[in-house]
């Protein structure tokens, strides 16, 4: 680039930008009124919060969506976006990098300072009083606590702090890529205590909300930092637009499908689409939604070759039309947001605003095996393993390599197995009876973690991933292999401390106020099952895994490390079948269902089935010791006879021929020690 192309790239960013905020800025505009959202509504006896928060809330929403959006682009600029540079210290972040993470840091602030102004409009608009009011009154501290809005707003004031003041000193690739997960994190509380949360079928739009948000943002930032790249004449577009746009595309995908669950949870009626002002806008927000795709497929189709072949202004013109839709599309998506959905057309029943659905008849084995739900958290897990599994698998058949067919049926046994208890009436009964709960969480945590250890997923990604491009560069294959030789997987992987997780956290879990917490949120639910199935995959690869790991026990030292440690698992169930009082007995008693036994004699089967269940993972684990142990054997003779036959070509002994030329030789000695005794007494007489 020249420098004048260098010199003129700010403002031309500058423009990009004001223009893509003021698109973002009319069309929220547009659908705060067309939706009715900021209507001065007169309620007698209650406060009005008056113009300037029903309008600023909205603004600052806005604003923080798109600080949002930049910092996580800036950091994922950082760490994936462009390529690593090596060195003697290994990877590093380029030049260029560190400048993106240092304006995260400045993105941060003001995306912290949007969540701050946000927080303060919404304690206004909750209270109905007018923003001056809260700011000079003690109105504000006293809310914040009580409101989940309010609540879920000051987390990410202090998260996205942290990340601004981390960003400032940050060089580590790993300490970028932390610094992302942070920032992925601080996205979720608000939309999580919004529309989705009481929607009808609230576990669906809550798990949908968090994919569609951690899907948008990515996409939204990486587009907007690519773009000020381009117009800013930089170096390495070629490479940024490639990754980027292989990414999208997977965004894309994530944001249509959480996007159609969304609008399925909330309108389940599709007239409401057009004859409601929540489904008007919801419409609107997919028009735009297929017009960002039409650019994605221009840009993989036209401006990718184009790039390679060094002409980037056949990029950016492009870049800066999409990158004001997509701002657009937020802005939409804001007044989406302050839209209230279509009430129920029938009042919900308290058990239904509880779990999302119905009480479901009385339990027996049929409806456990018809009675099926949908959770769109273990279904997407499930479609994701899966299919990630079978590339790999593919991609090694095609270069011509194998890969054990017994590895690929215990893998999918594994995955069936999430199936069964997440996806049938197993999860339907599960939030009403503690005893279908318990068997949700022994098969999650004891059952299927061995089928899926026993997959190898790690060295199937190890052969199949190829290697970085780029010299120097961290690839998905390359950032596996430092995670695999980092301290803190050489940390949790030592065996006691995979015990220790394995154990004492079902204890803490359930003999604390933590699992009831789990139980009444939904988010709360999904990460308790996420624990029980990782605590279990990480204790069962370090007891009979394939895959490489920082420490490998002795066969023997893996039989006694299990002995030792299921009985803690008979001591819980034990324990819960001498129950006095029920545990999270506010939840259970809320929805515990006529047909039932009592919530305590429910916990005590589910004791006994905690008690009994640990006999079926331990004697699996044991077959599949006794083999693991017999074929490491097998190995270890046959590598033994290739070394003596290597030897024996070479014309050495080995060590089997010194022991045999040593044994030899002491019977030769023995002999003729025999010999000269029998002559000696022979002379004497």
């Amino acid at each position: 680039m020249s420098e004048g192309t260098v010199s003129g790239g700010l403002p031309r960013v500058v423009r990009t930008a004001a223009v893509a905020l003021a698109a973002a800025i009319g069309v929220m505009v547009a659908g705060l009124v067309l939706g009715g959202a900021v209507a001065e509504k007169v309620i007698p006896g209650l406060g009005d919060a008056g113009a300037v928060t029903r309008w600023g809330l909205p603004v600052s929403r806005l604003l923080m969506d798109l600080g949002a959006a930049v910092t996580v682009g800036a950091l994922l600029a950082g760490f994936a976006l462009l390529p690593l540079e090596g060195g003697r210290g290994g990877a590093r972040l380029s030049a260029a990098a560190v400048g993106y993470v240092r304006a995260a840091s400045w993105l941060a602030a003001a995306w912290a300072a949007a969540a701050a102004a946000t927080l303060v409009f919404t304690v206004a608009d909750v209270l109905g009083q007018p923003v001056g009011e809260v700011v000079t009154g003690s109105e504000l501290s006293s809310y914040v606590g009580q409101l989940p809005q309010g609540t879920a707003l000051m987390l990410v004031v202090l998260l996205t702090v942290v990340v601004a003041l981390l960003a400032r000193t940050t060089v580590a690739p790993a300490g970028v890529a932390g610094l992302l997960v942070l920032s992925m994190a601080a996205l979720l509380p608000p939309p999580l205590t919004g529309h989705s949360a009481s929607a009808a079928n609230h576990s669906v739009a809550v798990t949908g909300v968090a994919l569609h948000v951690l899907a948008v943002a990515p996409w939204v930032g990486g587009l907007a930092v690519l773009g000020a790249h381009a117009l800013g004449g930089r170096a390495r577009l070629d490479v940024m637009a490639d990754r980027f746009s292989r990414m999208a595309l997977w965004c894309y995908v994530v944001v249509g499908a959480s996007g159609l669950v969304n609008v399925i949870a909330r309108l389940p009626d599709p007239a409401e689409m057009v004859n409601t002002d929540y489904g008007r806008l919801a419409l609107g927000k997919i028009v735009f939604f297929a017009v960002l795709g039409w650019f994605g497929w221009w840009h993989r189709g036209r401006t990718l070759p184009a790039l390679a072949e060094r002409k980037p202004w056949a990029f950016t013109r492009l870049a800066a039309v999409e990158v004001t839709v997509m701002a657009a599309t937020m802005g939409l998506a804001v007044a989406l947001a302050r839209t209230a959905p279509p009430a129920p057309a029938e009042e919900e029943s308290p058990v239904k605003a509880l779990i999302g659905y119905d009480m479901p008849p009385a339990i027996t084995p049929g409806r456990l095996a018809t009675l099926w739900t949908f959770d769109f958290f273990f279904a997407t897990l499930v479609i994701v393993l899966a299919g990630v599994y079978l590339a790999g698998v593919l991609r090694l058949r095609r270069r011509g390599d194998s890969w054990p067919v017994m590895r690929t049926v215990a893998w999918f046994v594994g995955l069936l197995s999430i199936v069964i208890v997440t996806q049938t009436g197993v999860a339907r009964y599960a939030p009403v009876l503690f005893s279908v709960h318990m068997v949700q969480h022994m098969v999650l945590n004891m059952l299927t973690p061995i089928f899926l250890v026993m997959g190898a997923p790690v060295t199937l990604a190890l052969r199949a991933l190829r290697p970085a491009r780029i010299r120097g560069d961290r690839g998905p294959r390359e950032w596996l292999t430092a995670l695999l030789h980092s301290r803190y997987v050489a940390f949790i992987a030592h065996p006691a401390v995979a015990t220790i997780i394995f154990v004492a956290s079902t204890f803490a879990l359930y003999f604390t106020p933590l699992f009831e917490a789990a139980m009444r949120n939904h988010l709360g639910h999904i990460a308790m099952m996420v624990h029980f199935f990782a605590a279990g995959s990480l204790f069962f690869w370090v007891l009979i895994g394939v895959d490489p790991a920082p420490r490998k026990l002795p066969y023997p030292g893996r039989i006694l490390l299990l002995f030792v440690t299921m009985p803690f698992h008979a001591f819980f169930g034990i324990a819960l079948m001498n129950l006095g009082q029920p545990l999270a007995r506010g939840w259970y008693t809320a929805v515990h269902p006529e047909w039932a036994v009592s919530v305590l004699r429910d916990q005590h089967t589910g004791g006994a089935i905690a008690w009994g269940f640990g006999e079926i993972p331990t004697f699996i684990v044991l077959i599949v010791l006794a083999f693991q142990w017999f074929f490491d054997d097998q190995r270890q003779a046959k590598r033994e006879d290739r070394r003596a036959d290597r030897a024996a070509a070479r014309g050495e002994k080995g060590a089997g021929d010194d022991e045999l030329a040593a044994y030899n030789a002491r019977l030769a000695k023995l002999a003729e020690r025999d010999t000269d005794k029998a002559g000696g007494t022979t002379g004497a007489d």
